[in-house]
């Protein structure tokens, strides 16, 4: 377990991780107190990448594998503070946990990540086999994977672990996620001659109960691939005496394994063709959501909205060699999935790394008001993340 020189700096690392607002694109004040971190406890070098992910090195004295520790240090907005029982950016401690926007999603395990790492280097004087990486990630919260994609060219890491919370569980995949844009194209008139148009709206509804008929995949792990009616625009609006030329609706769709951009599509632009085929005034397509946002850099970033699901069988030897180590530790973490997508839809969906999660507190507590970690849970993950360490450099 960690001293207490330990416990105080992974407690007061978290303390000024959380102090330092940083919502998708503002999170350069956290990229230079982790730079800081990162210098004054001896690590290689410190990059920052056209994005703003800014990771941390430490190499051991003999070649070996790289093991990547993946953080995303962008929160979500915290909304209105009158709500909040704590200052969301003071993170006091009160009754053994820490409060703030961010605690638990995730500066919490980026701070064990970044203790852990310096605390390993120490105790092994740096005779280990392979290098240690560090990742501070921007904008998971609107693309997970996509920021990701530049730190996995940098590092070319042999292992990621992913630190969002799991209760020191060891998380081994999840499903993916996409959104998929459906629109019909109407034709405009005054709504005081609806005959003489096309209303766009009209279409949709016939579209949207037709979708709904769809049977959706099913993994036997991973369950079923849904797909859930998010939201519904129309333009004009507002539509004042004007039949709406134009719909969209999105949808939220929850990948499995092995599924493709063009195999979730195919039977949605099946159905569509179906539909087309039976009304000669109906005009619709499918596609994938694209976004864009502003990083701190000043570089955009972009990325279509399709992050691939991923699972790894627990007798997978890293897995298992990781697993023993803690419970060697005195932990007893289940092996399970993560119920939410993660940049592991990037490093094992996208690029095949192996990769597994392994965070501190509980997934339910991120986004909330008065969000928090348990000091105690800090501080074990810390702990677990050494015997990661040592379970895979060597």
């Amino acid at each position: 377990m960690l001293n207490e020189l330990q416990k105080n700096e992974v407690v007061a690392l978290c303390q000024n991780l959380v102090q330092s607002p940083s919502t998708s694109g503002h999170e350069d004040g956290v990229v230079e107190r982790l730079k800081a971190f990162f210098e004054a406890n001896g690590f290689d070098s410190v990059h920052v990448d056209k994005y703003g992910n800014v990771i941390g090195c430490i190499k051991g004295s003999r070649p070996g594998p790289k093991i990547l520790f993946d953080g995303h240090i962008d929160t979500v907005p915290v909304g209105d503070p009158a709500t909040w029982e704590h200052d969301p950016f003071a993170a006091e401690i009160v009754d053994g946990k820490i409060y703030g926007r961010g605690t638990s999603d995730m500066k919490g395990a980026v701070a064990a990540m970044a203790c852990a790492a310096a605390n390993f280097a120490k105790a092994t004087n740096r005779d280990f086999a392979g290098e240690i990486y560090v990742a501070g990630v921007v904008h998971e919260e609107c693309f997970e994977g996509v920021a990701a994609r530049e730190i996995s060219a940098y590092v070319k890491p042999d292992y990621v672990v992913i630190g969002e919370a799991s209760q020191l569980n060891l998380k081994i995949g999840q499903r993916g996620r996409a959104e998929i844009v459906v629109e019909t194209f109407g034709k405009p008139c005054h709504s005081a001659n609806p005959e003489k148009g096309i209303n766009a709206v009209y279409k949709m509804a016939k579209v949207i109960e037709a979708i709904r008929t769809l049977e959706p995949t099913h993994h036997p792990v991973l369950g079923d691939g849904i797909l859930e009616l998010t939201d519904i625009k129309s333009a004009p609006y507002p539509g004042a005496s004007v039949v709406p030329e134009y719909c969209r609706a999105t949808y939220d769709r929850r990948l499995l394994v092995g599924e493709t951009k063009e195999s979730v599509l195919a039977p949605i632009n099946a159905l569509l063709e179906k539909l087309m085929a039976e009304d000669d005034q109906l005009k619709v397509k499918a596609s994938y959501a694209v976004g864009r946002q502003m990083c701190h850099t000043g570089n955009e970033i972009e990325g279509e909205r399709f992050f691939p699901g991923w699972l790894y069988d627990e007798k997978d030897a890293f897995v298992q060699d990781v697993y023993a180590e803690l419970k060697a530790m005195g932990y007893e973490p289940g092996i399970t999935q993560y119920n939410f997508c993660t940049n592991g839809s990037h490093y094992a969906g996208e690029a095949g790394i192996k990769t597994f999660g392994l965070g501190p507190s509980r997934e339910n507590l991120a986004h909330t008001i008065n969000e928090y970690i348990e000091i105690d849970q800090l501080v074990k993950v810390c702990d677990c993340y050494t015997g990661v360490m040592k379970a895979l450099l060597k």
